[in-house]
C-alpha cells in the first residue's frame, strides 16, 4: 500500500498542472470542471483502498534515497500507517466535495481555471505531509500549503481586505515555520536521519532529552502557526476574505489540520517530553475559551464559524497534550466532516441571501427558502455544538474522557514508555473541554437562531427590522420638512463599517443616522412604490426559483450524512484505535496494551463513552443551550450574545490579539528597522560621504593653488624658505 500511496499525490498534481497551462493558453476551458474533479475524486478513491488495503496492520514503507549528503540521508518515499491511511481519505473526500462544489460556486469567476488549479496544488502539497516518510520531504508539503493558502486567500486580489488577509496568513504562519525548521534539524540531528520512524524510535529508547525535548518545543511554533493557535491564531478569521470553499478546504482538511496531524505523526516526541506537553495544554486551553467566546460575538456567519475552528483545533491539540492521540484524531477527523458541511453550507446561504452578517440574515426566512441548506447545516451546527447521536458528541466525549482518565490516573503505567502527562495537565483540559462544551452550545444554538429562527413566532426579530417598524414621530408645531423627514424615515439609520469593526453595540445601538437627501412627498412614495414591487419580485423569484444547483447540494448532503454517522465509529471499544494503530507505526492490539507494550496505556486507546464523561458533556450541552433559549426569550429581537456582558466587546475584537501582535513584535520590528536604517543612512554612510566630501575639499585647495601664476609660485617659494630660516634662526 506505501506504493500505491507514493503516486497518489501525483493525480492531484498533474490535475494542477493541466488546470495551469489552460490558464495560461486560455484555451480548453471547457475541461477545467473535469480536469478539477476528477483527478481529486480519483485520489480519493485511492485513500480508500490504501485504507482497506492497510487495514489493522503495521506501518510500511516505499521510499528512494534522491540525495546523499554526507550526514543524513534525504528519501523520497512513503509511509503508511493507521494515522496517515485515515487522514488522507479526510483530505480526499473534502477536497473532492470541495471541488465539485466549485464548479457551480465559481462558475462566475473570471479566475476559476487558476482557482482550480491552487486547490488542486494544495490538495497535493496536504497529501505529501500526510504519507511522506522524511521530515524534509514533509516540509515542502507544508511549505507549499502555505504558498497556497496565500493566493488562495488573495484570490479577489481587488479587495483590500483580501490582499491584507493573504498577507497576514503568510508572514503569521511564516513566523511559526522558523522554530519549526529548526525543530526538524533538531530531532535529525539526535536520531542521525530526517526518516519518521527511526527518530520516533530515537525518542522512545532515549526519552525526552537534548535534541529530541528541543526538537519537540521548536515544531510547536510550526504547529501554533498553521493550526491557528495562541499567539498565533490572529490568521484565520482573516482567511475569510477568501472564496467559501477555500474556507471548507482550509478549516476541515488541509492547512489547520497539518499542525495537529505533525503531533499525532511525531507523537512519542512530545509524550517524552512534559515541556512540551505543558506548553500545549496550556496553549491550547487558552485558545479554545478564548476562541469560543470570539465566536458567541461575532456578527458574521463566516468569521462565527473561523473562530469555531480555531476553539476546536485548540480541543484537539488539548487532547493530545492530555495523552488522548485517539481522540484528538477522532474528533480531527469528526470536525473535518461538519465543519466542511458548514462552510459550505454558508456559501449557499451568502449567494442566495448576498450578505453574511446574521442579523440581515435573521429577516430572510431562510428555512423555507432552503430547505436542504436548512436541514443539513442543522446537523452540522448540532454536531458543533456535541448534540447526540451526532459526531461531534461522541469525538468530544472522547476528549473529555481521555482528559479524566490522566487527571485520575496514579502510580506506575503499563505501557512501553512506563509514562503519561502529568495529571495537572489533564484537570486543566477536562475544565477547558467541559467550559469550551458549553460555550460551543451557546453560539452553535444562537447562530442557528440567526439564521433559521421562528420569525413567526416573535421570538428573535433583527435590529434592523424593528428600528423599521417602529412608529413615526409626530412633528412638532414649526418643525421644519426637513426634521420631520430625519425623524419618520428609519431607513436613513444604517450600520456603518466602523461602528461594526469598533466593535460598538450590535443591534439597535449599532445604527447611526445618514444624512437624508430632500425629497419631495411624491419622490418618498414613488420610491416605496418601487422597492415594493422589487421585493415582491425577488421574494417570488427566490421562493420559486431552485435553492442552489445540485453540484452544491450533493456535497451538503453526503457531509451531512457523515456527519450523522460517523460517531458511532468510536462506540466499539477497539475499532478506531485497531484502524489508528499505535503512535509508532505498529498495529494495536488489545491484548498488548493490557500486557503494557504498546506506547501509552490500554486507557488511551478507548474511545467508548464512559458514564461520568456523558453525563458532563450532556450537562455542558443543556447548559450551553439553556442559557441562549432563555436569553432569547427574554429580549426578542436582540442578539443572545448580549448574555456575554462586558465581554461582548473585546471578544468581538478577537480579546484585541492583534494589537498585542502589533505592540510586541510589528512596532518594535518597526522601531528596529528605522534604528537600523538610521545607523545605515546617517552613520555608517557618513563615514562614505565625508570621505568623499574630505577629498573634494582638499581637491579644492589644492585647484586653488594651482592657478598657474609665476608670481604666486614665486611669493609661495621666498615665504618657505623665510619661514625655514627662522624656524633654524630659532632653533639655535
Amino acid at each position: 500500500m506505501s506504493t500505491l500511496a507514493l503516486w497518489i499525490p501525483l493525480l492531484p498534481l498533474l490535475s494542477a498542472a493541466a488546470l495551469a497551462a489552460v490558464s495560461l493558453s486560455g484555451r480548453g476551458r471547457r475541461t477545467v470542471p473535469a480536469l478539477a474533479v476528477l483527478p481529486i475524486a480519483a485520489a480519493a478513491v485511492l485513500t480508500f483502498v490504501v485504507l482497506f488495503g492497510h487495514g489493522t496492520g503495521a506501518a510500511t514503507e516505499s521510499r528512494v534515497r534522491y540525495a546523499a549528503t554526507g550526514g543524513p540521508e534525504l528519501w523520497l518515499g512513503a509511509r503508511v500507517d493507521g494515522l496517515a491511511a485515515l487522514i488522507a481519505v479526510l483530505v480526499g473526500v473534502v477536497a473532492t466535495a470541495v471541488q465539485l462544489y466549485s464548479v457551480s460556486y465559481m462558475a462566475h469567476e473570471e479566475r476559476y481555471t487558476s482557482y482550480s488549479a491552487l486547490i488542486s496544488l494544495f490538495t497535493a502539497a496536504m497529501l505529501v505531509v500526510v504519507y511522506s516518510t522524511d521530515l524534509l520531504v514533509l516540509l515542502v508539503g507544508w511549505e507549499i500549503m502555505g504558498a497556497c493558502s496565500y493566493f488562495l486567500i488573495g484570490h479577489h486580489w481587488e479587495r483590500p481586505e483580501a490582499r491584507g488577509a493573504s498577507i497576514k496568513a503568510f508572514l503569521v504562519t511564516k513566523f511559526g515555520d522558523v522554530p519549526f525548521l529548526l525543530g526538524i534539524l533538531f530531532l535529525a540531528h539526535g536520531a542521525g536521519t530526517f526518516r519518521v520512524q527511526p527518530i520516533l524510535q530515537h525518542a522512545i529508547q532515549q526519552g525526552g532529552h537534548g535534541y529530541t525535548a528541543a526538537g519537540a518545543i521548536l515544531l510547536i511554533g510550526g504547529v501554533m502557526g498553521k493550526s491557528a493557535q495562541i499567539p498565533l491564531q490572529t490568521w484565520l478569521p482573516d482567511a475569510m476574505a477568501g472564496p467559501t470553499p477555500i474556507s471548507a478546504l482550509i478549516h476541515a482538511a488541509t492547512m489547520v489540520a497539518a499542525g495537529v496531524y505533525v503531533v499525532a505523526r511525531l507523537y512519542p516526541v512530545f509524550l517524552v517530553t512534559p515541556a512540551a506537553l505543558w506548553i500545549l495544554a496550556i496553549a491550547a486551553t487558552l485558545t479554545a475559551v478564548t476562541a469560543a467566546l470570539s465566536a458567541f460575538a461575532q456578527r458574521d456567519l463566516k468569521r462565527i464559524l473561523a473562530y469555531s475552528t480555531v476553539s476546536q483545533l485548540a480541543l484537539m491539540v488539548a487532547a493530545l497534550a492530555a495523552g488522548g492521540r485517539d481522540a484528538a484524531v477522532f474528533h480531527l477527523m469528526s470536525h473535518g466532516g461538519f465543519k466542511a458541511l458548514l462552510f459550505l453550507g454558508a456559501g449557499v446561504i451568502i449567494h442566495k441571501a448576498g450578505t453574511g452578517d446574521v442579523d440581515e440574515l435573521n429577516t430572510q426566512n431562510l428555512r423555507r427558502k432552503l430547505p436542504v441548506t436548512f436541514i443539513t447545516m442543522t446537523i452540522g451546527l448540532a454536531a458543533l455544538a456535541g448534540v447526540p447521536p451526532f459526531s461531534g458528541f461522541f469525538s468530544k466525549e472522547s476528549i473529555a474522557g481521555a482528559a479524566y482518565d490522566t487527571a485520575t490516573h496514579s502510580g506506575p503505567t503499563k505501557s512501553l514508555l512506563g509514562v503519561t502527562p502529568p495529571a495537572g495537565i489533564g484537570w486543566l483540559v477536562l475544565v477547558a473541554t467541559l467550559l469550551t462544551g458549553f460555550l460551543t452550545a451557546a453560539y452553535a444554538l444562537r447562530t442557528w437562531l440567526m439564521l433559521f429562527g421562528p420569525l413567526e413566532r416573535g421570538w428573535f426579530r433583527s435590529a434592523v427590522e424593528i428600528s423599521q417598524r417602529q412608529p413615526q414621530a409626530v412633528a412638532p408645531a414649526g418643525a421644519s420638512e426637513g426634521v420631520v423627514k430625519a425623524e419618520a424615515e428609519p431607513e436613513a439609520a444604517t450600520p456603518t463599517a466602523a461602528e461594526t469593526a469598533a466593535g460598538s453595540e450590535w443591534a439597535l445601538e449599532a445604527l447611526v443616522a445618514e444624512s437624508i437627501r430632500e425629497k419631495t412627498a411624491a419622490e418618498v412614495a414613488a420610491a416605496n412604490e418601487a422597492s415594493e414591487v422589487a421585493n415582491a419580485k425577488t421574494k417570488t423569484k427566490a421562493r420559486t426559483g431552485p435553492e442552489a444547483p445540485r453540484a452544491e447540494l450533493l456535497p451538503l448532503v453526503v457531509l451531512a450524512a457523515v456527519t450523522t454517522v460517523f460517531g458511532f465509529a468510536g462506540l466499539n471499544l477497539g475499532w478506531f484505535a485497531s484502524w489508528l494503530g499505535d503512535a509508532d507505526g505498529n498495529a494495536y492490539r488489545a491484548k498488548a496494551a493490557e500486557a503494557g507494550k504498546l506506547i501509552q496505556p490500554a486507557d488511551a486507546y478507548h474511545l467508548g463513552p464512559g458514564l461520568l464523561s456523558i453525563l458532563l458533556a450532556l450537562l455542558a450541552l443543556v447548559l450551553g443551550l439553556g442559557v441562549v433559549f432563555v436569553a432569547a426569550r427574554a429580549k426578542p429581537g436582540t442578539d443572545p450574545n448580549h448574555i456575554l456582558g462586558f465581554l461582548r466587546k473585546p471578544a468581538f475584537l478577537g480579546f484585541r490579539a492583534d494589537d498585542l501582535q502589533d505592540a510586541v513584535v510589528v512596532r518594535p520590528t518597526q522601531a528596529a528597522a528605522d534604528a537600523v536604517g538610521f545607523l545605515d543612512t546617517e552613520v555608517v554612510d557618513a563615514y562614505v560621504r565625508g570621505s568623499g566630501h574630505a577629498a573634494r575639499l582638499l581637491g579644492e585647495g589644492l585647484r586653488r593653488l594651482q592657478t598657474g601664476n609665476v608670481q604666486l609660485y614665486l611669493t609661495g617659494v621666498l615665504t618657505g624658505v623665510v619661514v625655514i630660516a627662522a624656524a633654524l634662526g630659532f632653533g639655535r
